[in-house]
């Protein structure tokens, strides 16, 4: 199994809240920031698929292997060819990391976020603290977020902050949108200690259990990821606010759908909740535009 097969411009698709803020790119850097995304994404769809656990290892070891070949001076073949000439996404991703010198490290803390989620699928891991889950969220969110800002640019080393407290606020939200497809399959990212807070059992989250209790349980985590756009926002020098425009753009979508999740009642059994695609194109163009998102 390959990493990735074939050229994947899944930000191309209009589907994704992605597209909407990558459009606003130079090509050259909109190049590499897809090529990341591909393999942030391929990497979700390893762990999140029907693959045995085995499989989902072996995946996860390619990506390293891949890494690799992506850090080596020279990433050719035996033969001498470029090791990814007929897999054009992980060409740009080893084309992206040389340019715009992203550190691997930050690339480990994507792999180490998706082993959590196998582990959590083999029941060998569950969020008891906040704690838990903020370093979670930091490896599948936040490491993406160190990642795109150095393709931005930036000057002001607390825009790295910026960049792990709006992950951190990104990941909040798919997980209070996404409570019920993660929990059918398993998958409880809520603290057990917040769960026992507000007296929720794991089961309601896959029955629909739509209580009281259970909004004011997603009051409580919604305010967190608040929160965390709130910090986010503080860390944001102004030098580096107009580099920052893609992933403002990307924090304020996911701040109205927030809003959306909130305007339900926090009821976010059934149906996904979910952008227009005008409503993404409109806050998009107001934020490029210099709009105050967050309000």
């Amino acid at each position: 199994m390959n990493v990735l097969t074939k050229r994947e411009h899944f930000t191309n698709s209009r589907a994704t809240n992605f597209y909407y803020s990558f459009m606003f790119l130079p090509p050259e850097k909109r190049e590499a920031i897809e090529a990341v995304y591909a393999f942030a994404r391929h990497g979700d769809d390893v762990a999140d698929g029907d693959l045995c656990h085995d499989d989902v290892r072996r995946g996860i070891e390619r990506y390293r292997e891949t890494l690799d070949a992506c850090y080596a001076q020279y990433p050719l073949t035996s033969d001498g060819r470029p090791r990814f000439e007929k897999q054009p996404s992980l060409q740009a991703l080893c084309e992206a990391i040389r340019r715009y010198k992203i550190p691997r490290q930050y690339f480990e803390e994507l792999i180490l976020g998706l082993d959590m989620d196998m582990r959590m699928d083999l029941g060998e891991l569950r969020y008891e603290t906040f704690e838990d889950l903020a370093l979670y969220c930091s490896r599948v969110a936040g490491a993406v977020g160190l990642i795109a800002i150095e393709i931005f640019g930036y000057r002001n080393p607390q825009t790295k902050e910026y960049a792990l407290n709006m992950g951190q606020a990104l990941q909040l939200v798919n997980i209070l949108r996404d409570i019920q497809s993660d929990a059918r399959r398993g998958r409880v990212y809520l603290p057990q200690e917040d769960l026992d807070q507000f007296g929720i059992r794991p089961g309601a989250l896959t029955e629909g259990g739509y209580t009281s209790s259970f909004v004011e349980l997603m009051q409580f985590e919604g305010d967190r990821a608040r929160r965390a756009f709130d910090a986010a926002r503080r860390y944001l020098a102004a030098e580096d606010r107009r580099a920052m425009i893609v992933a403002e753009i990307m924090g304020a979508i996911y701040w109205r759908l927030l809003k959306a999740i909130q305007a339900r009642a926090y009821n976010v059994f059934g149906e996904r909740v979910r952008l227009s695609r005008p409503e993404k194109l409109w806050t998009a163009l107001s934020v490029y535009l210099g709009a105050e998102w967050h309000k």
